[in-house]
Formats: structure tokens, C-alpha cells, sequence
């Protein structure tokens, strides 16, 4: 997993590379000035610390005065932020910044609807890591900040066994026996998940035993009550696959634990932020 460090460091080196020069050649280097994060479009901010990490890794004379905090309701024409010191350490930096910001808070956005529509339910939305290369770290704090729950960060914080490991595997017990001895084997701790796609399959799993959680794939409402009441709160439960946000509360009625959504980092809109000169 990259660091915050390390995305910054590579997205400055992708953006710059030899020199903006642009604004090399127009502004003074001695110039100083003052800029805005300003909201046109109504959601939840998320960013803001990572924009101060890139403004102080850029920059360390830049100097940020902070209006909201990441996860705070915006609306347009809500001020976030105020950044003053170099204006061509600021044009540097404006994209770059609007970027991560945008699409943060497009998640954060997006995350804070399937939240709100679970109210009530005692069920949790999580990410996937259907997530943008180099980008997941974001992504995921993004869905935090939104108020969902990240799954796993990567493939080595859990076992996952999904369709294709079970059909290699030559069956899900012959997959669950294997995962278990490996874990064993190597002195791991890491919980095991595993991808169902019948109500068959689940009386499988739960005869095997060692599994922590169960994911309902593409079941339909209906199934999915059916797994609930079959599964009796021996293992976790997880919803999966075709659910949007007209649908959610139906599966979250029927009693699963989490919801994982692809949606929200995958499919998500970038909110309409600007950075804009402040005089």
C-alpha cells in the first residue's frame, strides 16, 4: 500500500516534471498572493488534509487557513479553505489539488446517500476494491469520511475466496480446507470470507465451518431473507452484486450485516470544486 508521502511525491512528479513553465514565465518568483477552495455544488468535503500535505510537501512556506473539515455538509458557494504564501507555488499546486478533492468528495458524497438510506437498519456499507490504480489509499479514506466502512485495503488483509478460486479450487470445501491450512501454515491471522452464489453453497460453508464471513452474491431479495434465517448469525453476512441505491434498504431489511458497494469508488462523479485567486 502506497502512503500518503509516496502518492504525493509521484503525483507532483507526474504533473510538474521539468517545471511548470507556464507559470515560471508569467508570475514574478518573488510574488505572493491568496487563494480559495470554493464549493459550487452541494455534498461532503473530503480532502482537505491531504490537500494540506501536498501544499506543505510542495511548498512548506504555504499556509492554509481552514474554513470546514473533511466530512462537514457543503453547499455552493461555501469557502473551505483560504492557502496564501507563493502564487507560483499556488498555480502548481491548484489542479492537482482540485483532483484529489473532487474525486474524494464525489465518494464521500456518494457514500454519505447509501449511509443515510441504510438509517435505521443496523446494516454497514462497505468499498471493494473496485478502486482507481495508485489511487485506492484516497478512495477508501474517502468512504470513511463519508461515513461508510472499508473492506479490505488490498489482497493481504483477508481471505477472500470468490467464484473463480472455488471453481479452480474444485469446490468451495476444497477451497475453505486449503485457506485454512495455508493460514495455519504461515502463522497468519486473517479471517476468511467466502462467496456464495446458492443457497446450497451456504449450507456448504456452514458444514465446513472456520469461515467469518459469507457473501451473498447477486442474490435476490427474497434469497437473500431466505440466507439470513439459514446462515442464523453463525458467520457475518454480506450482500453483494446488482444492488443500487433504490434497492439497498430492501437487502438491509432482510437482516445482512454489510452491503459492498463497487459504485462508490467506480462509478462515482467528482463534486464541482474550484480554487479561485482571492483579493
Amino acid at each position: 500500500m502506497f502512503t500518503p508521502e509516496d502518492l504525493v511525491g509521484l503525483w507532483l512528479r507526474e504533473d510538474i516534471g521539468d517545471g511548470d513553465h507556464t507559470t515560471l514565465s508569467t508570475i514574478p518568483a518573488a510574488a505572493t498572493g491568496k487563494a480559495k477552495l470554493l464549493v459550487k455544488e452541494p455534498g461532503i468535503i473530503a480532502g482537505i488534509e491531504i490537500a494540506q500535505r501536498i501544499f506543505n510537501t510542495f511548498d512548506p512556506g504555504l499556509r492554509m487557513e481552514l474554513r470546514t473539515r473533511d466530512g462537514a455538509h457543503i453547499k455552493p458557494g461555501d469557502i473551505c479553505f483560504h492557502v496564501e504564501g507563493s502564487v507560483r507555488s499556488i498555480l502548481q499546486t491548484e489542479r492537482l489539488v482540485l483532483n484529489v478533492m473532487q474525486r474524494m468528495s464525489g465518494i464521500a458524497t456518494e457514500t454519505a446517500r447509501y449511509v443515510k438510506e441504510l438509517e435505521g437498519t443496523g446494516t454497514k456499507v462497505l468499498d471493494t476494491r473496485k478502486t482507481t490504480p495508485g489511487f485506492r489509499y484516497m478512495e477508501k479514506e474517502a468512504v470513511r469520511i463519508g461515513g461508510g466502512v472499508n473492506h479490505r485495503i488490498g489482497l493481504y488483509d483477508m481471505v477472500l475466496i470468490k467464484d473463480n478460486h472455488i471453481d479452480f479450487a474444485g469446490g468451495i470445501e476444497q477451497a475453505i480446507a486449503r485457506a485454512t491450512d495455508y493460514i495455519a501454515e504461515k502463522q497468519l491471522q486473517l479471517k476468511i470470507e467466502v462467496e456464495v452464489r446458492s443457497l446450497q453453497d451456504i449450507e456448504k460453508v456452514l458444514g465446513k465451518g472456520g469461515v467469518h464471513r459469507i457473501l451473498l452474491d447477486n442474490f435476490t431479495v427474497e434469497m437473500t431473507r431466505e440466507a439470513v434465517q439459514l446462515i442464523d448469525g453463525r458467520a457475518e453476512t454480506e450482500s453483494s452484486g446488482g444492488i443500487t441505491l433504490d434497492t439497498l434498504r430492501l437487502y438491509a431489511e432482510c437482516g445482512v450485516d454489510f452491503i459492498s458497494a463497487g459504485a462508490l469508488t467506480h462509478q462515482v462523479r467528482s463534486l464541482d470544486l474550484s480554487l479561485k485567486a482571492d483579493f
